[in-house]
């Protein structure tokens, strides 16, 4: 893990000093028109001590909900006083972002990939470059995800639970869902811990969409990380922070026939075994089936394409026996009003809500 220290970031060819902020392109290959390719990373170097935080987001091409966030996180009047560095990184798989494909040129994925060779597959030599030359000099991480084309997610964390930095990180972004995910090999996160780097996973609406809610949501889940790790200044009227609701499992429910979808629940409802999910039908409203959550929990990302064919994956649920503790935690989430809360005494001069 990187040290905790006021001084130069060094990123490729350049040395970013403590109070400067800059952009730089980090040369990944050539177009075959000859044209480079490069990644955009922005540094945002205190002039304080602190950690270093990675925000990144589009790994998947496709999940550009990512983008938007970061672009608002960069626009903070509080970053003015920051302590430690910001390493944004808004677009990790630009090959995807610009053709919206979820996937590199060479049909891999690149969150599949790490750690990556500069000898191997095009995913792979990303992989390598984004690892070495970004990931391996922070001291903590945020990666920004959406569901899948046409599945949309409800605002949740993942994370390794027993790295306790990690944990803190997670239960302090503010989200009412927390899953004790286990990491996946070639992934990123999987590739952070081998270098000491506790990071932490945002997943949060659709593929190529916008969602304002999952937005506001994640730019304060950011600023809640930045100030439990001492990066920004706490400021009075910041709210209390939700207590999450841990799951130890998600499982998704299948479509038991073909037909057409007529979904019941909402992504962040509560549901209990035996519940009605939504109705499968043909087109005239004959041999309708009844689709039944088995479990009870969370409904934590939903199919929101209504053609349904059997075993499509429809509802995703965060399984956790129903308490009251569940709903109360689930009623009080409100990112609009904590966007609003928390981010009005430091942006008077910012134009960021809109």
């Amino acid at each position: 893990m990187a040290e905790t220290k006021a001084g130069p970031f060094p990123i490729g060819d350049v040395q970013v000093q403590p109070g400067e902020r800059r952009i730089i392109e980090l040369p990944v290959t050539e177009l075959s028109t000859n044209t480079p390719m490069t990644m955009p990373v922005q540094v945002v170097c205190g002039r304080r001590p602190g950690p270093t935080l990675l925000v990144c987001a589009a790994i998947h091409g496709d999940e550009i909900l990512g983008v938007e966030i970061i672009r608002r996180v960069l626009k903070l009047s509080a970053l003015r006083r920051l302590h430690g560095t910001l390493v944004a990184v808004p677009i990790v798989n630009v090959f995807g972002f610009i053709s919206q494909s979820r996937y590199l040129p060479d049909r891999r994925d690149l969150n599949r990939s790490f750690p990556g060779s500069p000898q191997g597959s095009l995913a792979s030599r990303v992989a390598h470059l984004f690892l070495e030359e970004i990931v391996a000099k922070c001291t903590h991480g945020v990666d920004l995800h959406t569901g899948a084309l046409h599945r949309g997610n409800y605002p949740q964390v993942r994370a390794n639970l027993d790295d306790p930095e990690a944990a803190r990180m997670a239960m302090s972004f503010g989200v009412p869902v927390v899953i004790n995910a286990t990491v996946r090999d070639g992934s990123l996160r999987q590739a952070a811990r081998s270098h000491g780097v506790p990071l932490i996973v945002y997943e949060a609406g659709e593929a190529l969409r916008f969602d304002e809610m999952s937005i506001r949501a994640g730019v304060k889940g950011i600023m809640r990380v930045m100030r439990d790790l001492g990066m920004l200044h706490v400021v009075r009227g910041t709210g209390k922070i939700l207590e999450p609701i841990i799951a130890r499992s998600t499982t998704w429910l299948r479509a038991p026939a073909s037909g057409i979808l007529r979904a019941s629940a909402a992504p962040g409802a509560q549901v209990r075994a035996g519940g009605n999910l939504g109705h499968i039908s043909n087109a005239f409203g004959d041999d309708e089936v009844e689709v039944k959550s088995p479990w009870n929990g969370i409904l934590i990302g939903r199919t929101n394409l209504p053609l349904v064919y059997e075993g499509d994956a429809l509802f995703h649920i965060a399984r956790i026996e129903g308490t009251q503790v569940v709903a109360e935690t689930l009623d009080a989430f409100s990112p609009e009003e904590a966007y609003a809360e928390g981010l009005t005494a430091e942006l008077a001069d910012d134009p960021l809500i809109s």
